[in-house]
């Protein structure tokens, strides 16, 4: 492994592995199937990218998170390694001249999606490839008792048959025993390694509090626990409000959600990385690839729909191997704000037809068209338009979406389009005296030859990789072109942009999913009574409670959840009970209400009391039912 250890301080800059990591990087460098459970902040990446780095050839990885592929491929690309993503919105072209990029350009990792491999063209140039290892993230995808199930891994086995030697790794950070059982199954895993890391984290306390005042009792641990600090709540209008009434009571703090402009996240999330606020408050839009070592205090302002996601979100504090936090602040109206946020809004298989048919009509794609058709999509206009609830129709695009019917990026984004409306010779008379902007303008015209003829779609990035220009200079010229009249610039806000991947087929193509649509919402369901019966659960440790969801069985409690924090402040104050009764009873024989008269103490805590007394031999009970001391 010392060539491993080499790879991972030359480009890792660690100086060791972490826990399992060295013997999930030996099992798949001995071509040997082999599944991982890793918790949040494990480290599964380097899992698959040390040992593809060790070998010749390209590593695949299968993902179907495109923040996340995005995020690894820049993380690899900024430490010199060649790495490709293939994610939504690339079209034709682009793909293929990636594709030859993979085959003869020396590259090491290939990112996609499950339902990429799903197009026969891709997959027969992916066939040809050197291909070393075969990475299967966010694993739990593939059963249908994982959370967000997608029928596209179903079909990653058939990779077996056409890379029959090459090591299979399934990475998944959340997965109870059934689901471990469901991917070894469904991947066709042959004599497959498994290594499941506990879910135990020793200094994170989970706490659940019953409050009234959930922003009062927010603002006393925020002030205790200055350091960083991430609120979770289920919607935008939540964060902002919650981001807004913290500033008001001296809080330095900022929000994350997934209606924000990339440059608005990426603004957002830097002044809390950088440390110039103290508290991110989020959607669970957030968090993906963040990996913030000091975060003190995780405070869920709202159940959260499933305890895989709490759990994932819960271990972004402490991280730093300090005591932490995880806060769940739960009131009584709590539950149904659950089930409407939740359940209530599942859609059944008529309200799913409903929307893909509107869905069809509103982007103007015909029965048996619409395949490979790329739309930006403005998701409240489409809801608005046609009397929607927001919550339902959402989730019937997620689950559409999750089947591989459509793509539904939720990227909000600014559509620009524009025309030039000068001639080329003016246009050229211009560059001659700006100089500045001459690459910018060139670019433009190359890569957009009919731009002087239509009002063309425009993409900032891509003009701005060509020309060596930043974004910002990009728009600037584009807005001084615009001032002038040069250009006509139109721009428009979208919240998504929709790809579908097969022709329009109304009731067939709904009915093909209604199955699966059941067996989700039957999961949802039963994921929300477990939350529910964690935190109801005041008998037992909340790590134990939440290990024991994961079929980690553990005996001991952990001694600083809020549960045993409670049982310690009890045994506290019954000592001094026990010491008060001892008392009583060296004068006189008593039975117990009068000795509840007499200590002002509850029934339930001088009955505990006396129980204790008498297993510890200092006490007995006489036949009138008092008690006495056993030596008296």
């Amino acid at each position: 492994m010392s060539k491993a250890l080499e790879i991972l301080k030359r480009y890792w800059k660690h100086d060791s592995f972490r826990s399992l990591q060295q013997d999930i990087i030996h099992s798949v460098m001995d071509e040997k199937d082999t599944f991982a459970l890793m918790p949040t902040g494990g480290g599964k990446s380097i899992c698959f990218q040390v040992p593809a780095m060790l070998n010749e050839g390209l590593c695949l990885v299968i993902s179907p998170l495109v923040a996340l592929m995005k995020d690894q491929v820049q993380n690899l690309q900024n430490k010199g390694i060649k790495a490709i993503a293939l994610t939504g919105g690339i079209h034709e072209n682009e793909i293929i001249e990636l594709l030859d990029n993979c085959q003869y350009g020396n590259y090491k990792f290939l990112y996609l999606s499950p339902e990429r491999l799903q197009s026969d063209w891709i997959l027969e140039r992916v066939k040809n490839f050197n291909i070393n290892l075969i990475a299967v993230d966010e694993a739990h995808c593939i059963s249908q008792w994982g959370n967000d199930f997608r029928p596209a891994y179903l079909k990653i086995n058939q990779l077996k048959e056409y890379f029959p030697k090459v090591a299979f790794l399934a990475l998944t950070a959340t997965a109870t025993p059934r689901v471990q059982s469901d991917i070894i199954e469904k991947l066709s895993l042959k004599d497959c390694q498994v290594f499941t890391k506990s879910f135990v984290r020793e200094n994170l306390a989970y706490m659940v509090f019953q409050v009234e005042d959930k922003l009062f009792l927010t603002q006393q641990i925020l002030k205790k626990n200055p350091q960083s600090s991430i609120i979770y709540v289920t919607n935008r209008k939540s964060c902002i409000e919650i981001s807004s009434q913290l500033e008001k009571l001296g809080f330095s703090t900022t929000y994350y959600h997934g209606g924000l402009l990339p440059k608005e996240k990426e603004n957002h999330m830097n002044l809390w990385m950088k440390e110039k606020v103290q508290v991110m408050v989020a959607t669970n839009a957030f968090g993906m690839g963040i990996d913030k070592a000091n975060v003190k205090t995780i405070i869920h302002l709202h159940l959260p729909s499933n305890l895989e996601n709490y759990y994932q979100e819960a271990g972004r504090a402490g991280r730093n191997g300090e005591k932490s936090y995880a806060v769940l602040l739960v009131h009584p109206s709590d539950l149904l704000h659950a089930e409407s946020q939740f359940i209530y809004v599942l859609p059944d298989k008529n309200f799913l037809n409903i929307v893909f048919k509107k869905l069809c009509n509103f982007l103007r794609i015909g029965y048996g068209e619409g395949i490979n058709d790329q739309f930006n999509f403005n998701f409240n206009q489409f809801c608005l338009q046609y009397n929607l609830p927001i919550l339902k129709t959402y989730n019937s695009l997620k689950f559409i979406d999750n089947q591989g019917i459509i793509t539904f990026s939720q990227e909000f984004s600014e559509k620009i389009a524009l025309q030039f409306l000068i001639s080329s010779k003016e246009v050229i008379r211009y560059i001659s005296l700006n100089s500045s902007d001459e690459e910018i303008i060139l670019t433009i015209l190359r890569t957009y030859p009919g731009i002087y003829d239509l009002k063309t779609s425009f993409n900032t990035q891509l003009i701005a990789k060509k020309s060596n220009a930043t974004e910002e200079k990009v728009l600037a010229v584009l807005e001084k072109l615009n001032a002038k009249k040069i250009i006509e610039l139109n721009s428009k806000q979208n919240d998504t942009s929709i790809t579908f991947n097969e022709v329009r087929e109304d009731e067939r193509t709904i009915n093909r999913v209604t199955k699966s649509l059941e067996q989700i919402n039957s999961l949802k369901i039963e994921q929300l009574k477990s939350v529910v019966d964690y935190v109801s659960n005041i008998q037992e440790c909340k790590n134990k409670t939440l290990l024991a969801y994961f079929g980690e069985i553990v005996k001991e409690d952990c001694g600083i959840c809020s549960y045993c924090i409670a049982k310690k402040e009890a045994e506290k104050d019954n000592s001094s009970l026990i010491t008060e009764i001892f008392k009583l009873l060296k004068t006189n024989s008593l039975t117990s209400r009068e000795i509840q008269n007499s200590t002002k103490a509850r029934e339930n805590e001088v009955i505990t009391a006396l129980q204790t007394l008498m297993e510890d031999g200092k006490i007995i009970i006489k036949p009138n039912n008092s008690y006495s001391l056993k030596n008296k």
